[in-house]
Order: structure tokens, then sequence, then C-alpha cells
């Protein structure tokens, strides 16, 4: 389904629902295509990149002009990229949103070099990425720090890439809807309205892009302006993946290790729970320096995959993702607390198992030691993609598919946990294998 969702030059989501390109998704495809063709996965990520805005800013969808515009909502003239993004430094060549998706892309182009050094190097990859991955970070830490505390804010909660979570049913709150007249829903053209957003929560998602919009994009602390750990944790991790670039690259990565080092103390500080033992959002409209937002979510794991997170703290997500709000018995992980009021093991981020943060999560228990319990989420993950038809997200407890099926960040990243299984089962996160035996390779591409 890889070859099927294949464009040419990057691949999309999924042929119907999401027929265009995506920002984190085609960072994760990218973890997956090395596997099958490392220059299939350089083009991925090199083509989202072309798109960069001159802020630094990687939109978190970049339109392909050949798809009707009722194909998807919101559309290229919903966002109007090149003229309301134009101070912003909108591409003119290409029509793109005006909102990011979380910076998994370093990451992603450190592992796809890993694949086939050879081929990277001959290519140049590394070094025409790396110029536009540091610019990218540089918007993020400068243009983004909207609480004054070093994280990166996101300004809509499609930016986090968890769109319906109820961690944001409160900061949601507070922002007027869009009339339902004023936009039409074409995901409900493809996936069952009671495993979607509301019309209501749609409302105010199309309330703030078009309020963002029409300021010209420009990032300032807004109706809604949140501090999400799973953003900031792919982000550290990113800066970790920037300093090994560079260290490639002959330059000097100890400043960009540094800086992973002082943001992974600023995600502790500022979102660490102790009590709760684990990470929350911070929700910066709610008063002097924002408050936390006391809802668990699968992001408030993610952080486990840093290298740098301290010890008690990565026990205590160890803790959380075995205990009863997380703990499903099968291995999958759900994307909201189990015990929370909101908890629906079907709609959109309220609750259904997704194979991404499964990949992040079972990443992060290896980081730190947790090889069974790794073992456990790679063989949940990669049975229950193949069983679910490689569906977008699954009912945690029965693994029954949910949204689109034949999706591509679902089979790419089951494809990296079944290669990394046979090809080195207990290579820490950072000492992946460069590639699979060739009979592998080939059992593998016809998945």
């Amino acid at each position: 389904m890889l070859d099927e969702n294949w464009t040419g030059s990057s691949t999309v989501p999924s042929r119907n629902l999401y027929p265009h390109q995506w920002s984190w998704d085609s960072a994760f495809i990218a973890i997956g295509l090395r596997h099958l063709s490392p220059l299939r996965a350089q083009t991925e990520l090199e083509t989202l990149l072309a798109a960069q805005w001159g802020d630094g800013r990687i939109p978190h969808i970049v339109f392909n002009p050949s798809v009707p515009l009722d194909a998807y909502f919101p559309s290229p003239d919903f966002w109007r990229s090149s003229t309301a993004g134009r101070a912003a430094g909108a591409p003119r060549t290409v029509q793109t949103s005006g909102i990011v998706q979380p910076p998994v892309h370093a990451l992603a182009a450190w592992l796809v070099h890993l694949a086939d050094p050879g081929l990277s190097r001959a290519r140049g990859f590394l070094s025409g990425v790396y110029p536009r991955l540091a610019a990218w970070h540089r918007y993020l830490l400068h243009r983004r720090d909207l609480g004054g505390g070093g994280l990166a804010s996101v300004v809509h909660p499609w930016e986090q890439g968890m769109d319906n979570s109820p961690c944001w049913d409160a900061p949601l709150a507070r922002v007027a809807p869009a009339p339902a007249r004023s936009f039409r829903r074409a995901d409900l053209d493809h996936g069952a309205a009671e495993d979607r957003p509301t019309d209501l929560d749609y409302g105010r998602y199309v309330r703030l892009a078009a309020d963002y919009r029409d300021a010209g994009y420009t990032d300032r602390t807004r109706d809604f302006a949140v501090e999400d750990p799973a953003f900031n944790a792919l982000l550290i991790a990113s800066e970790h993946a920037l300093a090994r670039i560079a260290r490639e690259l002959g330059a000097n990565g100890t400043a960009r290790q540094a800086r992973a080092e002082r943001l992974t103390a600023a995600l502790v500080d500022r979102l660490w729970d102790p009590e709760k033992e684990i990470f929350l959002c911070r929700d910066l409209r709610d008063g002097a320096g924002g408050s936390l937002i006391p809802e668990r979510g699968v992001s408030g794991l993610v952080p486990l995959l840093l290298p740098g997170l301290p010890r008690e703290v990565a026990a205590a997500l160890v803790r959380t993702l075995d205990g009863p709000h997380f703990g499903t018995g099968s291995g999958l992980v759900p994307s909201y607390d189990l015990l929370g009021e909101a908890f629906d093991p079907h709609r959109y981020w309220r609750g259904p198992a997704w194979f991404n943060t499964g990949w992040l999560l079972e990443r992060g228990l290896r980081e730190h030691g947790e090889r069974e319990r790794a073992d456990a989420v790679a063989e949940a993950v990669v049975r229950t993609a193949d069983a679910s038809g490689f569906a977008e997200y699954v009912d945690p407890y029965t693994g029954e598919a949910c949204g689109a099926t034949g999706f591509s960040w679902t089979a790419a990243l089951a494809l990296d946990l079944h290669h990394r299984r046979h090809a080195a089962p207990h290579a820490a996160p950072h000492e992946e294998p460069h590639e699979a035996p060739h009979d592998e390779r080939q059992k593998l591409h016809k998945s």
C-alpha cells in the first residue's frame, strides 16, 4: 500500500480521506520507506522541505494541485497561503496550509541516512536538508516560545497532531465556533460520524484556523496557545538527531546537544506532574504563566523516548503506561485515559490506539532498558496493523479498525518495527542496523 499511496515524489496518508502530503505523516512514512527504498525515503522528506516557508515553518499540508478542491477541507482556497502568508515567506509556487505539525523530521532524516549512508553521502542528502531543519527548529524555539519558558507552543489542535484529544476541551471551550453553514466536512464522506470530531469542535477548529490566516499567520499568544509534551519531546529528539547530523557533516554538534538537554529540563520543569506521574499540557491563556490541563493523554507519555529524561521520571512513566489509566492488556496504548470521563474507544484521539504513538513508546521503552515491554508493544503494533488492514487507528481493547484503512504511516511504522525486531532486536534506538538481508527486504516489500 505504500506503493499505492506513492505519488511519484511523496506519499499520501490515505488516497480518499487525506489526498495530499502531510508533514509528520511524511516523516513517519520515510522511517518505514527507508527499508524498502532509501532513495524514496530521502525524496519524501526533500519534497516536504521544498515547501518550507521563509520564516522556517514546515506547513502541515502541502497540496497536490491535481486534487479537486472539494476532496478535502480545509482546501487551498481556505488557507490562501501565497497571499495571507506572504509576509511570513510562504512559497509562491506551491499551495500549503499555514499551521505546522510535530517536528519529528530531523529524527526521520537521521534514520533515513542510516539506512544507506553511502547513497545519502553520494546525493548530499544530509547537507541538503540540514539548513532547512535547523531553520525549522529556530522558528519553533524563537517564534513559538509563547510562554517564555523555553518550550514551543501550538496555536491550533491540528498542530499537535492529536486533533480531537480531550486535553483540548478546556482551551477550546472559549473559542466561538464558525457557523456550520460556512464549511463542508469532507472527512464525513469517508469515515463514520461517531468516529470523527463533532461538528461543534470542528467549527472551533475552523474558527481558529481562519483567525490565524486573517492575522497573516503571525505568531503571538492567541485564543488557543498550549505547550504540549509530545510536540516538545519530538523537538528535543530531533535536536539530538540534528547534533548527530552536524557531526556527520563535520561540524560540532555540542551546542545542539546542550540545547536538547536544556529543553529536557524545561519540559520536566513546566509540564511534569509528579502526583499523576505523567506530563500534562499547559494552557498559556489560563491566567499568569498558564496552568496545567489535568487530562491524561498519550501525549504525556511520549517524552519517554528522550535519552536525557531523569531516571525517576522515566520509571514513573513506565508505571503509568502499565497502570489503570493506559494499561489495556492488549499491548496497544490508548490515546486517552481509560478512566477519563471523555474516553471513547472509537472516536478520533479520544481513546483509540494509534500506531505512531505506539512506535514512539516502543522506542522510549527500549531507550530506557524496558526490553520486554518494548517487545510487547512492537508485537501488538505489527500484529494489529496487519489484522486491521493497516487502519488509521483501532479500538485499544479489541484492535477493531477505525477511520481509514490502507493508512500509510501504519504500514510504514509496522514495517520499521518488523525490520528492527528481525535485524537487531536488542539494538538501542540510535544504533539502527543499516539494512535487512535481501530476502527479508523482499518479504517486507510485499506487505
